[in-house]
């Protein structure tokens, strides 16, 4: 799969995808070009954030699934682990009221439960505040990771189907969805990953089966509301025969 040219236009609404997910990848690239440090590139990276999530919601998708925090990103050095959950929990601080106030839901997706106890408290706390909203879903995913996800998925099914709750010849895809963290959203429509890279790292690999992807060489920091409107023109081009003529 090769990078596709992104089109200048303002998406059509009956065009826009429900759900839409990103990888957001190159913030450290992003410092690096500007001698700055990597620090520097994840709060940038929340800037994006802000301005991405405001215009997927102007822009009519219903859910915003963004990999903040992969499993795989406890390898790196201890240092940025710690900034990235300071960066975290700045962005619940100062975000959670907008959120809250534009009928936005918050969703966790990945075992948020690993963190330390008071990041883990201010992400249920900011769940729960948003719980009754009935607007666009932001998922946000946190100490995610999509093959863990089906570990998962299949070890819950396998022990119903051990309890005599469940007989395994009636296991298809639909009881596999409804086991999986993205169970209450939209089927995922669109993935998008920023700086160039052209893999899904383990992100939603199951949700990803049918998606359109597409891979741009935009850095995540300096991914804004033009440049997502360009990939929804881009998915507007797309035929999506799933499978069919």
């Amino acid at each position: 799969m090769s990078s596709v040219p992104i089109l200048s236009a303002v998406p059509v609404a009956a065009l826009v995808p429900r759900h839409v997910a990103i990888i957001m990848d190159g913030n450290g690239r992003w410092a690096k070009k500007r001698f700055l440090p990597r620090f520097a590139g994840h709060k940038a990276g929340v800037e994006a954030v802000r301005k991405v999530t405001r215009a997927a919601r102007a822009m009519g998708i219903e859910a915003l699934t963004l990999y903040a925090f992969s499993s795989e990103n406890w390898r790196r050095p201890a240092e940025e682990v710690s900034d990235l959950m300071g960066l975290l929990r700045h962005f619940i601080r100062s975000d959670i009221d907008e959120l809250a106030r534009e009928n936005v839901r918050l969703r966790v997706i990945g075992d948020y439960h690993s963190f330390s106890a008071d990041l883990v408290a201010m992400v249920d706390d900011a769940i729960a505040r948003t719980a009754s909203n009935t607007g666009p879903i932001l998922a946000i995913a946190l100490n995610y990771g999509a093959q863990a996800e089906l570990v998962i998925a299949a070890r819950r099914l396998a022990e119903r189907a051990a309890r005599g709750e469940l007989d395994p010849a009636t296991i298809d895809s639909d009881a596999i969805e409804a086991e999986l963290d993205t169970r209450d959203l939209p089927p995922l429509d669109l993935m998008i990953r920023t700086s160039g890279e052209q893999r899904l790292s383990n992100f939603l690999l199951w949700q990803a089966a049918y998606a359109e992807l597409l891979f741009v060489d935009t850095l995540w920091p300096d991914f804004d509301a033009a440049a997502l409107g360009d990939a929804i023109a881009a998915f507007g081009t797309r035929q999506r025969r799933y499978g069919g003529l």
